[in-house]
């Protein structure tokens, strides 16, 4: 029985390290409905470029500096923006109930690192494309979202489950090759965000939630 109880001690000690130094809470369902969201909003942006003149569609599709201010770019700007606090929105409430269950603090020192490591490069990204914008090179924007995202996750996955790092690397990926067919930047945003967090999201949930919802 000894050999048994060192074994289950060392078993406690390691999942009591790891809950300190990572943040274990986040929801893999707010995942999946983070990516539901962005396809809904994809959906809503082509029907929006459907309607753009063709003079519009290259402009957006390549370089113009004629875009920024426009309708166009103020209504792709508010279904990212809905997208992005939806999404944000039902990630904190899923996280803070599962932190509940879990008898896990939403906010220490943890979750305050992941926090600051994520949103450095997301922020820094997102100034990054308005600059894009700015210049005329709105075309550049899809897959540098895709690109800031990825590093975000990747540099924020030491903070919590390491499965967060291979998502960010696959976003990293996709929007590097997104940068060679400018115009398609859609597909591959709907394809990273939306796509990619649907499947990431449902690995986690029956990874991680689904032995705990039983």
């Amino acid at each position: 029985m000894e050999p048994n109880k060192y074994l289950e001690d060392i078993t406690e000690i390691k999942n009591i390290m790891n809950r300190s130094s990572r943040f274990i809470s986040l929801s893999g369902l707010s995942g999946v409905l983070a990516g539901i969201y962005a396809l809904i909003g994809a959906a809503l942006a082509y029907t929006r470029l459907k309607m753009m003149s063709s003079a519009n569609y290259e402009g957006l599709s390549g370089r113009s500096s004629s875009l920024w201010g426009t309708d166009v770019i103020r209504d792709l700007s508010l279904i990212a923006g809905a997208v992005v606090v939806l999404a944000a929105v039902t990630g904190f409430l899923m996280t803070l109930r599962k932190s509940k269950r879990s008898g896990e603090k939403i906010w220490d020192a943890t979750s305050k690192r992941l926090v600051v490591n994520f949103f450095i490069p997301l922020i820094s990204g997102g100034i990054f494309c308005l600059v894009l914008i700015q210049y005329g090179l709105p075309g550049l924007v899809a897959p540098a979202t895709l690109i800031f995202y990825g590093l975000a996750c990747i540099n924020a996955s030491k903070y919590t489950m390491g499965d967060v790092r291979y998502m960010g690397l696959a976003f990293l990926l996709i929007g590097l090759i997104s940068t060679q067919f400018i115009g398609y930047g859609l597909y591959f945003w709907a394809l990273g965000f939306g796509i990619f967090h649907i499947l990431y999201g449902s690995m986690m949930y029956f990874k991680y939630d689904r032995n705990r919802n039983l």
